[in-house]
């Protein structure tokens, strides 16, 4: 892939990440700025807040797919590898955390990052991510301690499960994955930052 190829890809996959899906579903379907409501995130939590569980859900999924659309076009139709697909699979991520749509001040990318480990790993990422984030939540309440808790099980499963000795898995055997899952880590670190300056509580 030239040059040229690999920035369309990276740019429209932060573009794609960037649209604030959940903040026109809740003026669409509720009538409301869903950024008025709780911490004033423009995510589908706040959708679920305004009043529309239906549409929260909608919304929800539409993040999922800001992530998984990009990346598994990448991965699967395109057939573009690492390193190149690392920065294709953080762009939706990037583009969610620091939208251009909101004066770059964008949601906290959860529901995108699952987006984008589904891209990548099929059904894997996604059940590891959620089992951890159930887990996390149970111990630490729903903030960004239980999103943390997620990555770095999903970071302990890619170690210490090899690709090669699942015969279902469709995730590429690379290192390159946990590259990709220190810079996801690291954005979602930045966006919870108020959540991990206070010490968990049990």
């Amino acid at each position: 892939m030239n040059a040229v190829a690999f920035v369309l890809w990276v740019f429209g996959a932060f573009l794609i990440g960037a649209l604030p899906l959940s903040v026109w579903v809740g003026s669409l379907a509720l009538g409301v700025d869903v950024r008025a409501f709780g911490d004033g995130n423009p995510g589908a939590t706040n959708v679920y807040r305004a009043g529309g569980r239906m549409t929260a859900f909608f919304a929800l999924f539409l993040d999922f797919l800001k992530g998984a659309l990009p990346v598994g076009t990448a991965a699967y139709v395109a057939g573009i590898n690492f390193p190149l697909l690392a920065a294709i699979s953080l762009a939706p991520v990037a583009g969610h955390a620091f939208s251009p749509f909101l004066r770059w001040r964008g949601g906290k990318a959860v529901a995108v990052t699952f987006g984008i480990w589904a891209g990548l790993t099929a059904w894997e990422g996604p059940i590891i991510l959620g089992v951890g984030l159930l887990v996390g939540t149970k111990l630490f309440g729903a903030n960004g301690w239980a999103v943390l808790a997620a990555l770095l099980l999903l970071a302990v499963y890619l170690a210490a499960v090899p690709a090669s000795l699942l015969a279902w898995s469709l995730r590429p055997a690379s290192n390159w994955l946990l590259m990709t899952l220190a810079g996801n880590l690291l954005l979602l670190i930045w966006k919870h930052r108020q959540d991990l300056m206070h010490l968990p509580t049990f």
